[in-house]
């Protein structure tokens, strides 16, 4: 038995049911697992370590529900930086189709090496395609390695160019294939206990790269084996035409006929919806992974944010791909989602009359949908809040910073109001994976320079 004091905070956001916050804040951990929370002056003065936290904010750490870690292998490529999502995708395709499975398991710890630094403990990535043998299990290995807990989404894509479809034949595989390793990876790796490290997830990419056979085959298998479904949904009014013409729904219609609506679903973007749309997700119990800054960056549109969260539909925040971020800060994506519900309500208030806009989210609010809210869309009570029982998954920054100077009168705003920078600490499970600045697990310019030379390769072959 080994315990953790985390004693002096300037302020402890436990984000619990009653939105506990705690200045001079204190936390007991037991074996990876929070024992107490309060002010210092309440909790014991002696652990087996002492983590003295004066000048930091303490809060949950961030779960990111949507990602595609590949992609920081394509950041920022000319030919797709001023395109919307079908021309970006046919541009980026036959590069990604180049990919190896070293790229793949380098460009996971890039990308989980930059969601640590910015406060992520939980991250879910979206895996869809294959190419020269590369496989989940070389993103799980490399997940491995930097220390987050880990949702990784076997993706697929069946439908090819041939067949009607978005992505071109050479990245798509066989369905046959496709279910035969679903199966395989669950029952290797899916972890559903307290406290995992490692699930996995069902995840075929759109509907417009797998074919209505594959939706409704894989919402079996993975209610078979009781591992959650994601896929994109309604990004763009384009994949609406596309679901209209191809099947003859609208994009959530089509989830329902495909039996792909459940408490174990949650899809990314969902931006063009309908009041009717938001009702159905309400009805079934659908999560959404809200994408601002990927939204934003390919002109996708404004998701429905407060809407969802008016219905009391379980929201999460993702950075999504870092080709179309291009970065995978989660409190940046904290500061995103703020920025663009604010605008999304004064562009729906602004009136010449003068009537008063509607009511501004709340940055709490905001920080909610990353933490509480991530967790109920991955399907995860043992995470999202500091209480007792909960998994040590913590993250804390140190105020003392020159963007943060003025802003002693709510520091934990600031994070999101102000420049957010990286985080100081990042614990998981009571570990340190982040420790004064400093990323444990890897070497980071060891790894800047293999993966610039993966990506140099891939995009100019």
């Amino acid at each position: 038995m080994s315990t953790l004091l985390i004693k002096n905070a300037l302020l402890l956001a436990t984000m619990d049911e009653e939105r506990h916050e705690y200045s001079d804040g204190a936390m007991l951990i037991r074996d990876g697992y929070i024992e107490k929370t309060g002010f210092t002056k309440d909790l014991p003065e002696t652990a087996d370590e002492i983590l003295d936290l004066s000048g930091h904010v303490v809060l949950p750490g961030l779960i990111n529900t949507h990602h595609h870690f590949y992609q920081t292998l394509t950041r920022v490529i000319p030919g797709a930086q001023n395109s919307n999502l079908f021309n970006w995708l046919k541009t980026l395709y036959p590069i990604w189709g180049r990919m190896t499975a070293e790229d793949v398991y380098i460009s996971t710890q890039t990308a989980m090496a930059e969601l640590a630094l910015s406060g992520c403990t939980t991250a879910s990535d979206h895996l869809y395609l294959f190419p020269n043998g590369s496989r989940l299990d070389d993103e799980i290995a490399g997940a491995r390695q930097i220390g987050l807990r880990f949702h990784a989404s076997r993706g697929s894509m069946s439908l090819g160019e041939s067949k009607g479809g978005l992505p071109p034949d050479s990245v798509v595989d066989s369905e046959e294939n496709i279910l035969a390793d679903c199966i395989r990876v669950i029952e290797k790796y899916h972890d559903p206990a307290s406290g995992s490290m490692l699930q996995i997830v069902l995840a075929p990419c759109s509907p417009f790269s797998v074919s209505t056979e594959l939706m409704r085959d894989s919402a079996k298998l993975a209610r078979k084996y009781g591992v959650h479904l994601h896929t994109h949904l309604a990004e763009t009014e384009d994949e609406e035409e596309f679901c209209l013409q191809k099947f003859g729904y609208k994009p959530v219609d089509y989830m329902e006929s495909v039996d792909w609506l459940g408490p174990d679903v949650w899809f990314a973007h969902s931006v063009h919806v309908r009041l009717e749309d938001i009702r159905k997700y309400q009805h079934y119990g659908c999560g959404v992974a809200h994408c601002p800054s990927s939204n934003m960056r390919l002109g996708s549109g404004f998701a429905p944010l407060t809407e969802y969260l008016r219905e009391g539909i379980p929201v999460g925040l993702g950075v999504d791909g870092s080709a179309s971020n291009d970065s995978s800060h989660m409190l940046g994506e904290v500061r995103q989602a703020l920025l663009m519900a604010r605008l999304r309500a004064g562009l729906q208030g602004a009136s010449l009359s003068g009537e008063k806009s509607p009511k501004l989210i709340t940055s709490r609010e905001v920080f909610e949908i990353a933490t509480r809210g991530g967790a109920a869309v991955l399907g995860r009570k043992d995470i999202g809040s500091l209480e007792k029982g909960k998994c040590a998954d913590f993250i804390a920054v140190n105020m003392n910073k020159l963007q943060f100077t003025g802003s002693f009168q709510d520091p934990l705003s600031a994070l999101i109001f102000c420049n957010p920078g990286w985080v100081d600490y990042n614990f998981v499970q009571g570990k340190p994976v982040v420790f004064r600045g400093e990323l444990l697990t890897v070497n980071v310019p060891d790894l800047v320079k293999k993966h610039n030379k993966a990506a140099s390769r891939l995009v100019q072959q």
